[in-house]
């Protein structure tokens, strides 16, 4: 589930909670595009905090979910949500601050690279696990937080990639222990909500683009179109498979 909360500061909180590693299945997704659109309802809104609850910010896409869905059901209810969800993000007229703890995984990454502004506690993993569980997407969210080399390192290794490089990319804004994530994450919040709000929506819909955000539509349709033929051949299912054995196994 995705509770929310407008704080008197202007800040918008949505929060994430889905036991027991905040897996993404297709509900999730399309409850967080959603709430994303119901912020706009809210004139008092002036900045979005986006943060999870439990053990880590996201498992990634729920692939239990993709195996248990008849026929292609499941990748392509995922694949729509997860394209919903971040152009949610990335298109809100109101900054988004994420604040991402322990693992960020798959899906979980793409959300967190669609953000204005990233917070991370200390020690958090981003893992572009993708291509070990049947999909070939993520390259045009990935390149929002690293170059193009390290992209490609952390794609096709599987491997995590730690906060504390990324905050030297520049991609992440600060690091903090933690305890001391919410709090953070919050004051960085009510600061970009202190900011005049038509200034600030136009701030962003400038950088979106400059910055080629409206491009990403696009770009990320045409990878899906890779994992569609993973799928379609039938070497999806087994990476799939693999993959929940390993999250089990614990990232």
């Amino acid at each position: 589930m995705i509770s929310t909360n407008l704080h008197a500061n202007g800040v918008y909180e949505l929060v994430v909670d889905c036991p027991p590693v905040n897996a993404f299945g297709i509900p999730l997704l399309d409850s967080l595009a959603t709430r994303l659109k119901e912020v706009l309802e809210c004139s008092q809104a002036r900045a979005v905090l986006l943060r999870a609850a439990g053990r880590g910010f996201s498992a990634g896409g729920d692939v239990k979910e993709v195996e248990r869905l008849e026929g292609f059901q499941g990748i392509l209810g995922q694949a729509k949500g997860a394209l919903t969800a971040t152009l949610a993000i990335l298109e809100c007229p109101l900054p988004v601050i994420c604040a991402v703890h322990n693992y960020c995984i798959g899906v979980g990454v793409l959300i967190a690279a669609s953000a204005d502004i990233l917070v991370a506690a200390e020690g958090t993993k981003f893992v572009l696990a993708e291509v070990e569980s049947g999909a070939t997407t993520g390259a045009v969210y990935a390149l929002r937080l690293m170059s193009e080399k390290r992209a490609r390192a952390a794609m096709m290794t599987a491997e995590p990639v730690y906060a504390e490089e990324l905050l030297a990319y520049g991609s992440v804004l600060k690091i903090v222990p933690p305890v001391n994530l919410e709090d953070a994450a919050m004051t960085v919040a009510a600061s970009v909500a202190s900011k005049p709000p038509q200034a600030m929506k136009r701030l962003k819909e400038s950088f979106n683009n400059t910055a080629g955000a409206s491009e990403v539509r696009t770009l990320y349709r045409a990878e899906l179109s890779y994992t569609y033929e993973l799928n379609i051949i039938g070497e999806a299912s087994q990476g799939r498979k693999a993959f929940i054995e390993k999250v089990r196994g614990g990232y």
